[in-house]
């Protein structure tokens, strides 16, 4: 299949590499005076990288990043601080750049995971047909997306209706809800799992392990290495929290 997604993932906001200490006790959220909801660090609002107040739409979305600052031990670790690094980007540049981000999102719907099927072996065959055919029926049904299906690495163009009906809804969306599904799309490889999974339709979990019939498979015939095992349960961990990130944005 010739490689038509963007040549990188969208550029999220770096949180501070530098060795920073805990300088709070306590992190809570609260109701911020011009709307939403504020991050509390005893009782202040951090700032983003960019110098914005760690406002949220949502209660459980700052809930959800007030716990990651929460569960940092003596030094902060922005490793473990996905939620913030999400909110961060939101705030910061996703709002700049919507069209731009709408469009890398939409070109994935151009060569969905979803429309590729092996030509062999049967039981990979059989299993993407099984897996992927109620997700594409979905997008049909729900969202009005219908993608062609093909066997082979092959490129098919899609019909330019379906692309423009995925970047209408990607542009639809406030910029924390763009902000998950411009992560999602990539870590999936698909923006059919990651609208489904935008819309509540699929858990993180679920979405995940469709993005990657082809790998696991594989991985039944030859096994699979420590590391590599690493590798993919990192990539579910984050397809789980964007979930949760949906979730407490609704």
């Amino acid at each position: 299949m010739t490689d038509t997604h963007p040549p990188h993932r969208p550029r999220f906001v770096e949180l501070s590499p530098d060795r920073i200490s805990r300088f709070w006790t306590e992190a809570n959220v609260g109701p911020h005076a011009e709307g939403g909801w504020a991050v509390l660090l005893d009782g202040r609002t951090p700032k983003t990288p960019d110098k914005a107040s760690l406002v949220l739409p949502t209660e459980a979305a700052a809930r959800l990043v007030a716990d990651e600052w929460a569960a940092q031990g003596q030094f902060l670790d922005p490793a473990t601080m996905p939620a913030t690094r999400l909110a961060s980007t939101a705030i910061d540049r996703i709002g700049q750049a919507r069209e731009a981000v709408a469009d890398e999102i939409a070109a994935y719907a151009g060569s969905d995971v979803v429309c590729y099927l092996a030509e062999h072996p049967t039981p990979l065959v059989e299993r993407q047909a099984r897996e992927w055919g109620p997700w594409r029926d979905w997008a049909a049904r729900e969202m009005g997306v219908v993608l062609e299906t093909t066997s082979g690495v092959v490129h098919r163009p899609q019909s330019p209706d379906a692309i423009a009906r995925v970047k209408a809804h990607a542009l639809s969306l406030d910029d924390f809800r763009l902000t998950g599904l411009a992560t999602a799309v990539p870590l999936l490889g698909s923006a059919v799992l990651a609208l489904a999974l935008e819309r509540g339709a699929l858990a993180g979990g679920a979405a995940f392990d469709l993005s990657r019939i082809d790998e696991a498979f594989q991985e039944e015939q030859w096994g699979v290495d420590a590391e590599a095992a690493e590798r993919t349960q990192a990539r579910r961990d984050e397809a789980e929290l964007l979930d949760r990130w949906f979730r407490a944005l609704e």
